[in-house]
């Protein structure tokens, strides 16, 4: 079997908005777990560009083969970051990430938003959610994440609820291309 990708997404309640609390939450999961993939991602702290550069330069340190930011573009190419991770709301900026040489990850839960990720040019995308996760909707569940591994030109990422490597192996059967998740990265140590 080909190796699965794993993909840490972060959450500022593991870390507030304090760099230092941060920088520790990144050296704690990735000295726990392989990681591939990095998102910063954090909606609410009003040091959002401050924080995202201390997360760029701990995970270039620890060595993090791709490193994005969540949704923004601007601070992705300014502070060369590997890329964005854009929410399905925000596929339409597909195109202007990739002018800028940016990889780019797409959040998607249906056909529709995977063709659309696809013909905007798109690298890869998150099919979510995979398994339970409190306030995403229903489970896509295993067999529609099979279905969409089968039907999609670019490798999919199954993202919600994982937390158990048990999850990881079935995720790995279906051959998706990796995993993402928030708290399989923190679920035992915080």
């Amino acid at each position: 079997m080909n190796k699965l990708l794993s993909y840490l997404i972060t959450d500022p309640k593991f870390y507030t908005d304090n760099p230092t609390k941060l920088k520790k939450f990144l050296e704690i999961a990735v000295n726990k777990h392989k990681v591939d993939m990095i998102c910063f991602r954090d909606k609410k702290s009003k040091n959002f560009k401050s924080l995202s550069i201390h997360f760029l330069k701990k995970s270039k340190n620890l060595k993090i083969s791709k490193i994005l930011i969540n949704s923004n573009i601007d601070i992705a190419y300014r502070y060369k970051f590997d890329g964005v991770h854009l929410p399905s709301s925000k596929m339409n900026l597909i195109k202007q990430a990739k002018r800028k040489k940016l990889f780019v990850i797409a959040s998607t839960h249906n056909f529709y938003e995977i063709k659309k990720a696809i013909d905007l040019g798109a690298d890869m995308i998150t099919y979510s959610p995979i398994f339970y996760t409190p306030n995403k909707g229903e489970p896509k569940g295993l067999k529609n994440l099979r279905k969409v591994v089968l039907k999609s030109k670019i490798p999919v990422i199954a993202l919600g609820g994982i937390i158990t490597k048990e999850q990881i192996n079935k995720i790995k059967i279906r051959k998706a291309a990796g995993f993402a998740s928030i708290r399989y990265f923190v679920n035992k140590y915080w």
